[in-house]
């Protein structure tokens, strides 16, 4: 697959199951999130790896934080049942640095376009992957327990895993609407 084709052709695909990414892909998906654009060189990133008893973990965190706003049962089963769509979870994170050039809002560009650049990397490999992010991705106590240190933000959970099912390939979306000269 060239490029041009992974950029035009790739779209997120939820059916994810085991068998995870090898190391050495689970390496180069890595690599491929350190590429990014990054004003001064910041870094403003932080990858948490989640797969084997880590998904276990992550339900527990999630239920917690549900239990906390006092959901009902249906929203705690979701809550457990969340991180094992997919036997890998790439958290990305933001981890500012304080800049006189570079304000956050910069800086939380460059954390999604880690995970974005991720995202593409998985799929080029032959994985699928899906970005979400969800109520949960704000929740503090989330963000506590998952080691967002205060003050950072969940940028997203990156799902990556064997494409279960192929999904039909979406339409590509015209420009039109969305361009205007100068």
């Amino acid at each position: 697959m060239n490029s041009i084709d992974l950029l035009l052709k790739r779209q997120s695909n939820p059916l994810l199951q085991a068998p995870a990414p090898k190391e050495a892909d689970i390496d180069t998906i890595l690599k491929a999130g350190m590429r990014v654009p990054d004003h001064a060189g910041l870094t403003p990133w932080h990858f948490t790896l989640i797969k084997d008893k880590g998904l276990q973990r992550l339900s527990e965190v999630f239920v917690e934080a549900v239990t906390l706003d006092q959901a009902d049962d249906a929203k705690l089963a979701k809550a457990a049942k969340m991180p094992f769509r997919a036997p890998l979870i790439i958290l990305v994170s933001t981890k500012f640095q304080p800049h006189e050039k570079v304000p956050e809002q910069e800086q939380i560009v460059a954390a999604g376009c880690s995970a974005h650049a991720m995202q593409m990397a998985a799929y080029a490999l032959g994985y699928g992957a899906m970005w979400r992010t969800g109520e949960l991705s704000y929740h503090p106590y989330v963000k506590e327990k998952l080691g967002v240190t205060a003050g950072n933000e969940i940028i997203g959970f990156l799902y990556i895993g064997t494409i279960a099912k192929p999904l039909p390939t979406k339409k590509s979306r015209s420009y039109d609407c969305h361009i205007s000269y100068l």
